[in-house]
């Protein structure tokens, strides 16, 4: 062999050896980096053939259909259509979903004439924004469609462009523009939306429901949109979701802190991201009809970046800790490019539903008017408070006054903590609006084990378990204090016992879900409750003596066994730690080790002493610092991502995520987006 053939050998090598380390790098322990077992092109078609084979109907099932061929089931789009036609709330679900049809499928077999008139009809009548024609015989929209929310937002913006840009000359009689008109109303606005979730994330943080709609409405641009930076800085946008699951789920499941869920959070079952996260991370469980799935599944455009899937089953990694901040101030509303004067800018704010918020009260009465708005369903209350609303001083001063009840909907600026271990996970919006009243947000959830193993604690709204919200398990009459050290969180519960515009009577008692048929073995030792599932351990403290399980007669509710545990008290404290066989051995030293630490607390001036075996001294009041061995726990200003694949700060600028040799850097300025593999 020649030196030149001797040198050119040892470079191969070099190289062959290099594409196969499996090395971590900054991203902990990898499994094969230079092969992905998993064929994301086979999970798609497999997920369309699920799909029909189900039988699935509906706006989503009927697409899987007519996209493989094959005639949907009778009345697969009766429901959607008829939501369009009537403007109820959440027709919007549909847009992504008949836009693909119309554009990928309009000469599919499975699609009749009469039926491809119906959805071309239902799709220019259609309303897409609050300021469009309000009145139309027979619809239902002044009282009832949601334009506004985070979600619904990217749905009708991205609806309305897709349908102008998909009939240029067609008048839309809602608004009376032509199809290219309506492109460039909408154009600015999903741009603009795209800005604000790149730099600040999302104000429904981390929801296990919204998410599903975020998802789909981004993929119908990335197919569909021809405007290249729309479609660019979409897939970006869909990236940093795919992120935030990657990062926030166990086993599949996101079972994280939420900023919008209803009882998903305790069924993983249900949760709405599940056919997501199977399609994408091959984790969990196949969802057919669901939204986001199906638009996967027929997707020729975006491939999940390769980093993400790794660190989405990264398996290895003893301790993962991600911190991460999302959402605006509106005090800082001007340095996201917003004016809490313009109109336009309104609908902006309403994505985090700040209402009668002091700073935003004065613009939300002018929306009132001007979108006519006050015979709204969500709006009674101001409605039956017209008096108030039209005086501006009135209107400001009640703004102040009642500010802790009457913004219970919104949802500014969150600092997120999750700690995730192969075993389980903990996961916390840190010291978050602390004493104001809640609607659907979730502050703290525990999974052990497994992704049914699950733990949180609320403050009923109400009784009712269904219905409006916050409600007995949906989100909170009154909001804690809660804070995250580790595998420990230390919540504080003050119970507003005002009689104020909302919910005047608040039940004087807060509580667990702990689910004892969902964990191998569980028993309450004093004020402790423990519960183990395979290696993985629960400890939940309540600061009530008498708290206990709640007897369960209902033999479907959650596996049957009890599941509930009640804290009296206007004032009441909980702890809940997690471990595992790898720290503890077995279970019997876990709880042996937790009632054994030192602990103090006084309830009715919640102040907390707790010496966690894991994390040591935790001190914790209802103000001021808290503080683990002594040193001061950051609970705000947090990166847009801080965690071992990503650092980046706040607002997000350019960001980059790295797992062993797999990467993705995004640039949203720029509408660039370079990763050296993807999900295939």
């Amino acid at each position: 062999m020649s030196r030149c053939s001797s040198l050119m050998f040892i470079l191969l090598s070099l190289l062959v050896a290099a594409c196969s380390d499996t090395s971590t790098g900054t991203g902990g322990a990898a499994r094969g980096l230079s092969s992905l077992d998993y064929d994301y092109a086979a999970a798609q078609r497999d997920y369309l053939e699920a799909t029909v084979a189900d039988g699935r109907g509906g706006t989503y099932g009927g697409l899987a259909h007519i996209a493989q061929g094959v005639a949907p089931r009778a009345g697969s789009f009766d429901h959607g259509l008829g939501e369009m036609n009537m403007r109820e709330d959440t027709a919007d679900f549909n847009l992504p979903g008949l836009m693909l049809l119309l554009y990928r499928h309009a000469d599919s077999p499975g699609l009749s004439d009469d039926l491809h008139r119906q959805v071309r009809q239902s799709v220019i009548d259609f309303k897409y924004w609050p300021d469009e024609l309000q009145e139309v015989p027979g619809t239902t929209d002044a009282l009832n469609m949601v334009t506004w929310t985070e979600n619904h937002y990217i749905l009708f913006a991205s609806g309305a462009y897709l349908a102008g840009q998909l009939y240029p000359d067609t008048v839309f009689p809602a608004s009376g523009n032509t199809g290219r008109e309506q492109m460039e109303v909408f154009g600015p606005r999903i741009l603009k939306w795209l800005e604000l979730r790149y730099r600040s994330g999302f104000s429904e943080w981390l929801s296990n429901v919204y998410y599903n709609e975020d998802m789909p409405a981004l993929l119908a641009l990335i197919e569909l949109a021809q405007d290249e930076e729309i479609v660019e800085k979409a897939k970006i946008v869909l990236d940093l979701l795919f992120a935030d699951l990657a990062l926030n789920t166990f086993q599949g499941s996101f079972a994280s802190t939420h900023g919008r869920t209803y009882t998903h959070k305790m069924d993983s079952n249900r949760d709405s991201t599940r056919g997501a996260v199977h399609l994408a991370f091959g984790l969990h469980t196949r969802s057919t009809g669901n939204m986001t799935a199906t638009m996967m599944a027929l997707s020729q455009n975006y491939r999940v970046p390769e980093v993400l899937y790794r660190i989405a089953n990264d398996v290895e990694l003893p301790v993962m800790e991600n911190r991460q901040r999302m959402g605006i101030k509106l005090e800082e509303a001007a340095d996201w490019g917003l004016s809490l004067d313009r109109l336009e800018d309104g609908m902006h704010f309403l994505t985090m539903e700040p209402y009668p918020h002091p700073l935003f009260v004065d613009l939300f009465y002018d929306m009132l008017n001007a979108y006519e708005w006050w015979e709204y369903r969500d709006f009674t209350a101001f409605n039956d408070n017209r008096a108030i609303m039209d005086d501006p001083v009135a209107r400001a001063a009640t703004a102040v006054a009642l500010e802790r009840d009457i913004t219970r909907n919104m949802r500014p600026e969150v600092n997120i903590y999750t700690y995730r271990t192969p075993h389980y996970m903990l996961s916390t919006a840190q010291d978050w609006r602390k004493g104001f009243g809640g609607d659907q947000s979730s502050i703290w959830q525990a999974s052990v084990g497994s992704r049914e193993a699950v733990a949180f604690t609320t403050h009923p709204g109400n009784e009712q378990t269904d219905g409006r919200t916050p409600n007995y398990w949906v989100g909170y009459g009154t909001l804690p204090r809660a804070v995250q050290v580790g595998n420990v969180v230390v919540t504080l519960y003050d119970v507003d016992t005002d009689a104020i515009l909302y919910y005047p009577n608040q039940p004087l008692y807060t509580h667990a879900f702990l689910p004892r048929a969902r964990f191998d073995e569980s028993r309450r030792e004093g004020q402790w409750f423990f519960a183990r599932k395979g290696d993985a351990y629960l400890a939940l403290w309540s600061s009530d003596p008498n708290a206990d399980w709640v007897p369960n007669t209902d033999p479907d509710a959650h596996g049957g066994g009890d599941y509930e545990i009640i804290a009296d008290g206007e004032k009441t404290v909980w702890i809940c730690e997690l471990g595992d066989a790898g720290q503890y051995g077995d279970f019997a030293s876990f709880t042996a080790a937790v009632a054994g630490a030192p602990l103090s607390v006084d309830a009715q001036a919640l102040d907390v002493r707790y010496t966690s075996p894991a994390q040591g001294k935790i001190v914790m009041g209802w103000d001021g610092p808290v503080l683990a061995n002594g040193a001061e726990v950051v609970l705000q200003d947090y990166g847009r991502y801080d965690n071992p694949w990503s650092q980046s700060g706040f607002p997000g600028e350019a960001m980059s995520f790295s797992y062993g040799d797999a990467w993705l850097n995004l640039d949203f300025d720029n509408a660039a987006r370079e990763a050296n593999r993807f999900v295939e």
